[in-house]
């Protein structure tokens, strides 16, 4: 039987630091309107408390998400060595395209995925490219149709890309913009008969009353244009992650047969460390055991969250031995998860 495993890595960390104190002249405002009345330095240090955001990177006034996307494609299919003719599939997660800077529209015709495999050069026309639109969780959704078009035959590999340009859509004037960042992510998968790769994996969407958890809304400058940025209901998406994110980890793993004891990493969507950490807490509290020290690497302290960018940059960073003492080896289990707007959560189990 077929699985799908990766053979490349890759990731784009734009050079541009933004730490903290680059916002300390910022104009805060709350949803009304109206100023915060703590001073900046006081939000700053609430919002390393619960975030653990230190800095983040931001794309140059020169690339764009497909630019940046591309750039973490070569870096994969040079570590897989392959020659980019024989990909089958290009499958680019984000949110909001090609934002340029200064602009205030997004880009998505023609698609980003096309745009990367223009870049590339690639000229076989059965190489498929098309973008995928399903918020933070895009990536790890990119990894599971991948493995679905490798286990039925109709492709060999794939590159999988998660990339964003967060800092063009965010509002100067809501804190939350402290969150976001820029980056990209790729993988190139591939067919493999060995008991590797994605093993199990699970995927739900909650839209019920969840759909507008995540959102698009104006300014919270109240004299300002009409242009829309990404807003977030950060207390509802807490409270949903808490509940839903833990039970679709523990559903796919044991769907994949593996033991919890046998978990060697948790790679998580880096959305915020507090968030995160109560996630894997809860979800070993489900089998009666406490988080393991170590069993959560993270890179949101100095990449900040770049949304579908966040598990594959994590992965490429640990796989080539750039974050602190984190390592995997051959062999090793792995569970990716992710939550983001829709609201959409999934889970893959992963063995090295």
């Amino acid at each position: 039987m077929l699985n799908a495993k990766i053979t490349g890595f890759g990731s784009y960390i734009p050079e541009n630091k933004v730490t903290n104190e680059a916002f300390l002249n910022h104009e805060f405002l709350n949803e009304d309107g109206t100023p915060f009345r703590q001073k900046n330095e006081v939000i700053i240090k609430k919002f390393v408390a619960i975030t653990g955001i230190e800095e983040r990177r931001y794309a140059s006034k020169e690339q764009t998400t497909s630019e940046i996307a591309y750039l973490a494609s070569l870096n994969a299919i040079s570590d897989a060595e392959i020659d980019p003719e024989t990909i089958d599939y290009i499958i680019v997660a984000h949110n909001f395209g090609d934002v340029k800077k200064g602009h205030i529209q997004a880009d998505m015709i023609p698609s980003l995925a096309s745009r990367v495999k223009q870049k590339l050069a690639i000229k076989n026309p059965k190489c498929v490219a098309y973008d995928l639109i399903f918020g933070c969780p895009g990536w790890v959704e990119g990894v599971i149709q991948a493995n679905a078009f490798i286990k039925a035959g109709i492709a060999k590999k794939c590159l999988v890309i998660g990339a964003e340009t967060l800092s063009r859509v965010v509002d100067d004037h809501d804190r939350d913009s402290m969150i976001y960042a820029d980056g990209a992510g790729a993988t190139i998968l591939e067919a493999t008969e060995e008991k590797q790769g994605v093993i199990a994996h699970n995927t739900a969407s909650f839209t019920l009353t969840e759909a507008d958890f995540l959102f698009n809304g104006e300014s919270y400058k109240t004299d300002t244009d009409n242009t829309l940025y990404i807003k977030m209901y950060g207390r509802k998406i807490y409270e949903f992650a808490l509940t839903n994110v833990p039970l679709a980890m523990k559903e796919c793993l044991d769907k994949s047969g593996f033991e919890i004891g046998q978990v060697k990493k948790i790679l998580i969507h880096q959305a915020n460390e507090k968030m995160d950490e109560a996630i894997v807490s809860r979800f070993y509290e489900l089998y009666d055991q406490e988080m393991p020290e170590g069993i959560m690497p993270m890179c949101i302290n100095t990449l900040g969250n770049s949304s579908v960018a966040t598990v594959p940059t994590l992965f490429d960073l640990i796989v080539k031995g750039n974050l602190d003492t984190h390592t995997i080896e051959k062999g090793d289990v792995l569970l990716l998860a992710s939550v983001g707007a829709g609201m959409n959560i999934n889970a893959i189990a992963y063995q090295y």
